[in-house]
């Protein structure tokens, strides 16, 4: 595990600055306050546009890229689910209690798809199916 100043020591050590998931919601409005103001993520900056375009950036905290081969998937996916398969793109969110936050984001609309459980690199992981189609990986490192 490292610090914001990552693996090499200097923050950002690479020529990328930011990762940032772009992502399309037909109901604007209910992805915004599940993300938001369920899910707690701050907005750092919102423009609006011709014709009712409009765009809210939320803060999302650190964010890395994580690149599996499709016999990792397979694994991750015994290892977090009852037989559910991840999307090509799954948005893992790491929280500081994995069970409370998955029962407030059903509650908030989201759909269940792996309750909690330990997993063998000691965290606590969940799936729910979030606003804009969004699979998410709700994740508690426990060390």
């Amino acid at each position: 595990m490292t610090d914001d100043a990552g693996a090499s020591g200097t923050r950002g050590g690479g020529r990328v600055r930011q990762l940032r998931l772009v992502v399309e919601a037909e109901d604007f409005e209910a992805a915004l306050a599940f993300f938001r103001d369920v899910l707690g993520m701050p907005e750092q900056e919102s423009y609006s546009g011709d014709d009712g375009a409009e765009v809210r950036i939320l803060d999302a905290g650190r964010a890395t890229l994580e690149l599996s081969n499709p016999a990792q998937v397979r694994f991750i996916d015994r290892v977090e689910t009852d037989g559910g398969r991840s999307d090509r793109i799954r948005v893992a969110l790491e929280v500081d209690d994995t069970s409370a936050v998955t029962d407030e984001l059903v509650g908030a609309g989201a759909e269940l798809e792996a309750s909690a459980r330990e997993t063998p690199w000691r965290s606590v992981n969940a799936r729910v199916r979030a606003p804009a189609g969004l699979q998410l990986t709700i994740f508690q490192e426990l060390d």
